[in-house]
């Protein structure tokens, strides 16, 4: 089974995930560094309807500028961030 295989397995008729398959959660902000959606967006995401989810994907766009700032590094040491 490839790849492309694999992911049509959870293809489905309903909203697709904004899944990029970065899946990391950001510390601080509690939210995916790939997708934006919280824990319990992603955790509930396959029991939500599809207007709850379309709300959510609709939202997303405007919390990226929320990961934009980076926090760590040579800045956080000298205290410039």
């Amino acid at each position: 089974m490839t790849s492309k295989d694999s992911d049509a397995v959870w293809r489905r008729d309903e909203i697709e995930s904004p899944c990029v398959k970065l899946c990391t959660v950001h510390p601080v902000e509690r939210i995916c560094i790939g997708c934006y959606r919280t824990i319990e967006e992603i955790g509930a995401w396959s029991r939500m309807l599809p207007e709850t989810r379309r709300a959510i994907m609709d939202e997303l766009p405007a919390r990226a500028p929320r990961l934009g700032k980076r926090r760590g590094g040579r800045a956080a040491r000298r205290g410039e961030c």
